[in-house]
């Protein structure tokens, strides 16, 4: 292998074959492989037995050990790693965490050894690798006990004594907003941690996003808002993989650099868990875009109704009965369900059907052995601050399961190694990879090309074997990548490789990216498409604009809700063509392309705030007799007229944000007048007819310019409901008689009527703070989905005490404004600068921010207890019956 050892050789052998002009669009498509891996065409999943008996499930440690396990992680080897968090989510205490290390040396089942190996607060996530832990945790200041970052860090263990040898090593500080963290706590800061076989760790951001956060080389990053973020293990490359998520808890990466999540629901607001499947460079939209801006965001593939998702994990383990395997698992807090997402290909992107798998109670966590060992972790009751009588870990094998030994890949040579990277499992062949790489880098090249190459191996293999060839020869294995690209059933994952690193592009041409981009294979076109915004070169725009925008890009219409959870692959390759313009900054090049491509180009153009961006967009107006492209370019102006606010940290939008779009806090900027001159213009000289086509930009895009007047839209209007709340809780019936105890078992005994507990819903108050449909105005807690974030008991809990279970996203708050007056109630909607504060009367009062003194977030529910004594069990019965339904 000169060529590692002569890369100067290697430009020049790559130079000579581009002077021939080598690369066209392939023509040929090989993806029935791909397909069949996610897809058997001899398995039905409709013939699966409802409650399957395959599987064996077993307790291996208590609360006494494991209290309010937040995630976990297991080593090839066995040996489980559970992240204690007995601060929970909304706690604000430290010292309440660390990193509990379980071994079982003889595989009896019995975990005889426990070890605090570090003491960590809020352990997030945990990716175990050889001899280093990588952790996502919260760190607080040792002077005022307060929550001052979120950092990625690495704990070393060398010594094998359970114990790790020192203190963490930060990869990334600062990968969460701290005024959140203070203020909140972690329930959507960022958390769980994965790698994939392209060597990347993924880390899940919720929706508190990150101001400034550092990784080792001292590049500094900010995000607005949810998303993933990707660094290198040795915390260096940090960027951003995909935006626009809410508060996505973990991540599923398949053996093919698929990512998928189940994210969480919008406490109170009715948005639902989101199944995503997430392409690189992706934009899914929340909260700005995902409701009336869909026509440019890649949607999620599910809406699944009420729910909390939390960890997650791709099982690919050919030990597992064919049912359970090649599948997305995604844990669901909310639901005490760990679910099954069968995905099929559909273009370049999937559609899914979601199942119930294993039943586990306020499950967090799932992760898998070399062995086939599954483990879980339960947060069985611990709440939203932790407890430390609450948790546990469970083990789960198939029935036929027989212990392995998993190698000792230290004393594995080079070629058993690369024997490894053949296994059956994802599991093994990650492992083998990552002790690969520390190998002579030249020696691990050529071995996993051996496996890149051998088209007899498993398709899986072949893409470890060429992930592992990249990160080995980086800027040197360009040549043999290029030649493995020449296949069609691999191009896609070459041409990936090729530019997976941005370190690692100095040999890596751009022909056969621009001939890619109109392969018959659309997975091909995504990672050429992709690739070029990653080479960034200008020139690629050219190709890139030749794109076309799939009809289905429609916006909605005004008020109603687009299809943001619809699976649409169609707008996928369009989608990512825009992002790679915006990261090639090619105004120019859209702007001249508004004459041959106007709906690409006209889309890319909203995202490039720069003054020759819109002198183009003017002159293309004035130069076009077009109507509909006149209107098109009037909208990409009026898009273009604010811009988002840069992002300091210092606040957060809430379970509640302004959904409207398309900007969270706009601002105006540099060329805002001469825009807003510009429509005026346009507006004044425009007939009556054209009117409200200009009052329509302006509220769309929220641009407040008062010459071109408003849209009127019809108003839900809602009357207060005025409740003697203090008459109600003071009648005494079978339920104001009993203890809680006697009442959970009543209620759990008589079925109810749901028609008789939609009325008691009105007469005994609920209506005053809840609301049961979407299209109701938000009040306090959303009642609609009740039913699938909480189980019978649970609700009847929360009638009977409602201070003891006040929801994340439900708690009430009081404010003092600067002027004298006191509000105290549920915050139903919150936007850049004001926000909605609902009593408990029902009254709702809009309060400006700047007017806020003070704005204390309340320990107790201003849900009065008592509202259900007058009640028979049978009456609260039907009441609980009645909100069991509403998912």
């Amino acid at each position: 292998m000169s060529k590692i050892k002569t890369p100067l050789l290697s430009v020049l052998a790559l130079g000579l074959l581009f002077s021939c002009n080598k690369y066209k669009p392939a023509t040929t498509v090989d993806n029935e492989e791909l397909k069949a891996y996610f897809s058997p065409t001899n398995f039905d999943p409709n013939n699966i037995p409802a409650d399957s008996t395959v599987l064996d499930m077993s307790n291996i440690a208590g609360p006494d050990i494991v209290p309010s396990p937040a995630c976990l992680a297991v080593l090839p080897t066995g040996e489980v790693f559970v992240g204690v968090d007995m601060m929970g989510s909304l706690g604000k205490e430290p010292g309440k965490g660390s990193i509990v290390k379980l071994v079982d040396s003889d595989n009896d089942g019995v975990y005889e050894t426990v070890t605090e190996f570090a003491k960590t607060d809020n352990p997030r996530g945990i990716m175990p690798v050889g001899d280093q832990v990588f952790v996502l945790h919260t760190v607080f200041n040792e002077s005022t006990g307060e929550a001052e970052r979120m950092d990625l860090v690495e704990f070393v263990d060398k010594d094998h004594d359970g114990i790790a040898d020192g203190p963490a090593n930060p990869l990334i500080k600062n990968i969460c907003s701290p005024a959140s963290l203070r203020s909140r706590g972690t329930d959507h800061a960022t958390n769980g941690i994965r790698m994939g076989i392209d060597g990347w760790i993924y880390v899940a951001v919720g929706d508190f996003g990150f101001h400034e956060a550092e990784d080792r080389s001292g590049k500094k990053m900010t995000m607005l808002g949810g998303g993933i973020v990707r660094v290198r293990p040795d915390g260096t490359e940090m960027e951003v993989y995909a935006h626009g998520t809410r508060n996505i808890y973990d991540v599923a990466i398949d053996p093919f650099m698929n990512i998928y999540t189940r994210g969480n629901t919008n406490d109170g607001g009715g948005w639902n868990i989101r199944f995503i499947h997430y392409v690189q460079s992706g934009e899914y939209g929340y909260p700005s875009l995902f409701k009336n801006f869909t026509d440019e965001i890649i949607p999620a593939l599910a809406d699944l109704g009420g729910g909390s998702g939390t960890g997650s994990y791709f099982m690919d383990d050919d030990r597992w009965p064919a049912e359970f395997n090649h599948v997305p698992m995604m844990a669901d807090w909310g639901r005490s369900q760990l679910f099954i997402h069968r995905v099929t290909m559909d273009g370049p992107g999937f559609t899914q059907q979601d199942e119930r798998f294993i039943k586990l109670s306020q499950i967090t966590d799932v992760d898998v052995d070399g062995s086939g060992r599954m483990f879980m972790a339960a947060w069985d009751g611990a709440g939203y601050k932790g407890s430390p009588e609450k948790g546990y870990v469970v083990k789960v094998v198939p029935k036929d399961w027989t212990y392995e030994a998993f190698p000792d890949l230290k004393a594995a040579s080079v070629a058993e190694l690369g024997e490894l990277l053949k296994a059956g499992n994802s599991v093994t062949r990650f492992h083998a990879q990552q002790e690969l790489l520390k190998r002579p880098l030249e020696e691990a090249a050529m071995e996993a090309l051996k496996i890149a190459q051998d088209k007899s191996l498993p398709l899986q293999n072949r893409v470890a074997g060429i992930f592992t060839y990249a990160q080995a020869a980086c800027v040197n294995g360009a040549e043999e990548l290029l030649k493995l690209s020449e296949e069609d059933k691999i191009r896609e994952f070459a041409l990936r490789a090729l530019t997976d690193r941005k370190s690692c592009l100095s040999s890596v041409p751009e022909e056969p990216f621009l001939a890619a981009v109109h392969d018959a294979n659309p997975r091909v076109q995504v990672a050429a498409i992709v690739g070029l915004g990653r080479l960034g070169k200008k020139d690629a725009a050219k190709t890139l604009l030749e794109i076309a925008v799939p009809a289905s890009a429609k916006i909605p219409q005004p008020g109603i809700e687009g299809p943001h959870a619809t699976p649409n692959s169609d707008i996928i390759l369009s989608h990512l063509a825009v992002k790679s313009l915006v990261e090639l900054d090619a105004v120019d090049e859209t702007v001249d392309a508004i004459k041959t491509n106007s709906k690409l180009a006209l889309w890319a153009l909203r995202y490039m705030h720069d003054s020759k961006a819109i002198e183009g967009l003017m002159d293309a107006y004035e130069g076009s007799n077009d109507q509909e492209l006149k209107d098109e370019i009037l909208s990409t102006l009026a898009r273009l007229y604010m811009e988002e606010a840069p992002y300091d940290g210092s606040w957060w939008w809430s379970t509640r944000p302004d959904t409207h779009g398309p900007y969270y806090k706009g601002i105006t900027w540099e060329s805002s007048d001469k825009i807003k001159t510009f429509l005026i213009q346009e507006f004044e000289k425009s007939n009556p007819s054209k009117k409200n086509f200009f009052a329509g930009l302006n509220d769309r895009n929220r641009m407040e310019i008062s010459e071109l007047g408003t849209v009127s839209e019809e108003v839900i209007v809602e009357e207060n409901a005025q409740v003697d709340f203090e008459a109600i809780k003071n009648k005494k019936g079978q339920v104001g008689e009993s203890s809680i105890e006697d009442v959970i078992l009543a209620v759990a005994a008589v079925k109810g009527d749901p028609v008789k507990g939609k009325a008691l819903f009105t007469s005994q108050g609920c209506i005053a703070c809840h609301s049961v449909e979407k299209g109701e105005v938000m009040k306090g807690p959303f009642m609609g989905q009740i039913g699938s974030i909480m189980n019978r008991d649970q609700i009847t809990e929360s009638i009977m005490k409602p201070n003891a279970s006040i929801s994340q996203g439900f708690a009430s708050f009081m404010i003092d404004t600067k002027d004298g007056e006191t509000y105290m109630g549920f915050i139903t909607a919150e936007s850049a600068d004001e926000l909605t504060l609902r009593d408990i009367t029902g009254k709702a009062t809009t309060i400006i921010k700047n007017n806020i003194r003070s704005r204390k977030e309340m320990e107790n529910s201003i849900m009065p207890a008592g509202l259900a004594n007058s009640l028979s069990f049978e009456e609260l019965a039907s009441l609980v019956t009645y909100l069991q339904q509403q998912k």
